[in-house]
């Protein structure tokens, strides 16, 4: 007999037979793809994946760590052989490269030794112990779900994202198989369980409606709050039309996330829909979201998926964490993440990274704050997005005050949104929800900002840098202003979350706040103030600061002033500085700049400018059907689709006593380190990977637990470079030494 997997019994009573395995596979691979008609060439992967395991030196090895052989490339050759026309080829060819990339990741077409071709070159089937031919069904009937040939127009991306699809099923239903297998036979127990959505919406949405109620009961009786209930039962009786495409065009302050959470729960009753997933784009106020939803449905319906710290390098495993495994494969009902967890996991070419990815299939997602995506991926991010739509049963919801223009157009090849739009009349809510008078105040210094903040009694500074912010709330506490707070990325999560508590309890108690900080406080940030300054940026980042002035519309909004002034002695970041001249380039052309005619017109100027850069890593190029095959370079295209390009690196910072308790358990190896990187989540400063590396040479940060844990937790070992009101200081010679430099 030849075995898949084996175990430390000798006489090899309790070893999985490898044709038990791959049956197995097969039929939960089948199952998976089943939802989108990929069942069919799903099960072909799992049946073959492991054919190499039929070679003598294999079932040797497994006796035997020192034997090295390649079994993961002869289901591919074999698939390959069967295919009989261009079309089986293809499909063969996407099965092929699921197959060799299901330990290793999926390969390049072409390159060095690891690509698929190479590795065909390379193998000789008939070294393989012909008892397979008995124990495998071999046939290779019409594979190709009903979607993968229907149109020329993106045809390559199509057929690329449907073998990632593919690979997804075979990577989980391989893993979930063998972790199954020892399991058993280490009686452990595997808790995966999650409930389906569909079973759970009319609960859901009973919690969901209750809450609703008893927020507009205790809510004011303002304009804003009649406006928002208006919205909300507008978009939820949209929620029978067909699924697909739509966007959510809705000013800030205007209630969007319960308007679009309510939408997803309506909209996936409606259509029988598999989950909701949330993707925020920046991990600062995740956090609020997630907390919103739990508050509402509890941590047993949703999955927060996100991490500072590199969850793929978590090397402890701990079968009794539900919340780590469902991380690997998103199985619960209501999922909240990132859109860089999101996206990139859609381009990756690691399994880990893809065995979510046939779950986001049936799902309604919703893409808050949808402007932020990144314009040097925007083409390829869209086309995933249409596939998504298109082909795999997926409602996406582009929700945003500022809507980014992405409907197809003779000169942009975008999305098609025409008739989607699910607000009721975005142009005359924003003339309802005007709350500001917007002003230009020319060149301002940080001694103007100051006087200027002395002269109100609240209010919000907003800067383009965190050196900025720094400088300016130092020079504000040392003109002796009262109420001066500091908001920036340099404090960790928790102590965010405590400043902001404090901002609203003086702005509602009427005490003095004046709160200087980052763009961070324009994500989602539920602030409200009398009076907002920006430094310049584009239309789309001053229409979110607006949206911190006078937001509940309490106020008379000639009075309530957003100012934008050009910032005095500190460089503008390169990207923000074409936005600016984007916004230039419009900003006489409209009476009201924050009107959905201003913002569709901005963003065209931006995509005009932006031109070939709106695919800067020539992602969709790297896709392509020649004579030959498919040349799909997904292991290139895994490592150059980064949504962010800083590489910022955490500083932990163990700043109060769970955080300590935290850093402390790091020395013991039977906690895992996916369990302790979720408690320090919170105690997190990313870094410029320079800065971190001075610190780290002159001990003032060092590696913890290096021994048991790797390279993933630095620790903060100077607390005095740390306070709350600054955050963490990476500038000063006293972290730097005396003859370094920060740049």
């Amino acid at each position: 007999m030849y075995f898949a997997h084996s175990s430390k019994d000798d006489g090899k009573g309790d070893w999985q037979p490898l044709a038990q395995h791959l049956s197995e596979v097969a039929a939960l691979a089948a199952q998976f793809g089943a939802p989108w008609g990929g069942d069919r060439a799903a099960k072909m992967a799992g049946r073959f994946h492991d054919l190499g395991k039929y070679h003598p030196d294999f079932q040797r090895r497994l006796t035997d760590d020192s034997i090295r052989v390649e079994h993961s490339i002869a289901g591919a050759a074999l698939i390959l052989s069967l295919a009989e026309n261009p079309r089986d080829r293809a499909i063969a060819e996407l099965i092929g490269y699921a197959i060799a990339g299901h330990h290793a990741g999926l390969p390049d077409r072409i390159g060095d030794g690891s690509s698929l071709a190479e590795r065909l070159r390379r193998v000789d089937l008939d070294r393989l112990n012909p008892i397979w031919r008995d124990e495998l069904d071999i046939e290779a009937p019409d594979l190709a779900p009903a979607f993968a040939f229907k149109s020329q127009v993106n045809g390559a991306f199509r057929l690329s994202f449907l073998g990632r699809m593919l690979f997804s099923c075979l990577v989980d239903a391989d893993f979930k198989n063998t972790e199954a297998y020892y399991s058993r036979i280490e009686g452990r127990t595997t808790d995966r369980d999650w409930p389906a959505l569909y079973d759970v919406l009319p609960a859901l949405i009973e919690r969901l409606d209750g809450e609703l109620v008893q927020k507009a009961a205790l809510g004011s009786d303002t304009p804003v709050n009649h406006l928002r209930q208006r919205v909300l039962t507008h978009v939820r009786g949209k929620a029978n039309e067909a699924a697909g495409l739509f966007t959510l065009t809705v000013p800030t302050g205007g209630g969007k996330t319960l308007t679009s959470l309510a939408f997803a729960l309506d909209h996936a009753r409606a259509h029988g829909m598999r989950r909701i997933i949330y993707a925020i784009p920046f991990t600062s106020v995740i956090d609020q979201t997630a907390g919103i939803f739990r508050d509402f449905f509890g941590d047993d319906i949703v999955l927060e998926h996100h991490s500072a710290i590199d969850e793929e390098k978590m090397k402890e495993r701990s079968s009794k964490d539900k919340l780590r495994l469902a991380m690997e494969d998103w199985a619960a009902p209501v999922v909240v993440t990132t859109m860089v967890q999101l996206f990139e996991s859609l381009f990756s070419a690691r399994p880990s990274r893809c065995r979510k990815l046939h779950n986001i299939a049936g799902s309604v997602i919703v893409l808050d704050e949808a402007q932020t995506l990144p314009r040097h991926l925007l083409l390829p991010i869209m086309r995933a997005i249409e596939e998504l739509a298109a082909n795999y049963g997926c409602t996406i919801v582009l929700c945003t005050a500022t809507q980014p223009a992405l409907g197809a157009r003779e000169d942009f090849p975008g999305l098609r949104l025409e008739g989607r739009e699910l607000a009721p009349d975005p142009a005359n809510l924003a003339r309802e929800l005007r709350r500001t008078r917007l002003q230009f105040a020319g060149p301002m210094d940080n001694v103007a900002l100051v006087d200027a903040l002395s002269r109100e009694r609240q209010a919000l500074v907003i800067v383009n840098s965190r050196a900025h912010a720094l400088d300016l709330y130092r020079d504000a506490h040392a003109a002796g202003l009262e109420g001066v707070l500091h908001l920036t990325t340099r404090q960790y999560a928790v102590h965010r979350r405590e400043i902001l508590d404090d901002v609203r309890a003086r702005l509602e108690n009427d005490r003095p706040c004046r709160l200087i900080a980052t763009s961070l406080v324009e994500a989602g940030v539920d602030v409200d103030f009398p009076r907002v300054f920006r430094a310049e940026a584009g239309l789309d980042q001053i229409a979110q600061a607006a949206g911190r002035c006078n937001r509940e519309g309490r106020r008379d909004p000639d009075a309530s002033v957003v100012t934008v002034f050009e910032a005095v002695g500190y460089s503008v970041p390169r990207e923000i500085e074409g936005l600016i001249g984007d916004f230039g380039r419009i900003r006489h052309k409209h009476a009201d700049l924050f009107s959905p005619a201003a913002i569709q017109d901005y963003f065209e100027e931006v995509f005009w400018r932006v031109g070939d850069g709106l695919d800067g890593k020539d992602i969709l190029k790297q896709f392509k059907i020649d004579p030959t095959g498919t040349y799909f370079q997904y292991r290139t295209v895994g490592e150059a689709f980064r949504m962010i390009e800083s590489g910022l690196l955490p500083v932990i910072v163990p700043g109060d006593a769970a955080a300590e308790k935290a850093v402390a358990a790091l020395d013991n190896p039977d906690i895992p380190s996916g369990k302790l990187a979720r408690r320090l989540q919170g105690y997190i400063v990313q870094v410029p990977p320079k800065a971190r590396a001075i610190p780290m040479a002159n001990r003032h940060v060092a590696l913890k637990a290096e021994h048991i844990r790797g390279d993933q937790f630095a620790v903060l070992q100077a607390p005095h470079l740390y306070t709350k009101e600054t955050g963490l200081i990476w500038e000063d010679g006293s972290l730097l030494g005396d003859d370094q430099t920060f740049i």
